[in-house]
């Protein structure tokens, strides 16, 4: 063979080695958003990772020694009774500042057969920390301040 030869058959080896690494990564790494009712729906939910997400239950939060249980759910105007899920947080990382009652938390991990939701990984936000209080203007940051005497 001669050097050019080998040169396009190395070359095309990376290139599809590559691709078929950067495909396969693609899918295992891929999760989607459903709701509480979407995933006790769904036929296979316990054969792939999912990402659920919902309202931190008030006085839900339970704190032992190997992970954390709580609580999640989601009102809809066209339920009568909130969807609940029970979560048991198994992961290493610590959980987010913004994790308490009524914050909105994704659940990302699996459904065990026992239909509790086994997350690996949680991220939490509380809307409301970051709104205005009722009433008062927000203005932004960068607004000038008030002028002073020595300008």
């Amino acid at each position: 063979m001669n050097k050019q030869v080998k040169f396009v058959v190395i070359i095309a080896a990376i290139v599809v080695t590559l691709a078929w690494m950067g495909v396969s990564g693609v899918e295992q790494s891929a999760t989607y958003y459903v709701t509480i009712e979407e995933l006790f729906a769904m036929d296979d939910a316990a054969a792939k990772r999912i990402r659920v997400g919902g309202d931190v239950a008030v006085g839900s939060i339970v704190r032992s020694a190997g992970d954390v249980r709580f609580t999640i759910t989601q009102q809809d105007e066209t339920m009568p009774q909130p969807k609940a899920l029970d979560v048991v947080y198994t992961g290493d990382d610590p959980l987010p500042d913004t994790f308490r009652d009524r914050a909105q938390a994704l659940c990302d991990g699996r459904l065990r057969a026992d239909g509790k939701f086994e997350a690996k990984k949680i991220q939490a936000k509380c809307a409301s920390k970051y709104e205005a209080q009722p009433g008062q203007e927000a203005a932004p940051v960068y607004e000038s301040a008030p002028a002073t005497a020595s300008d």
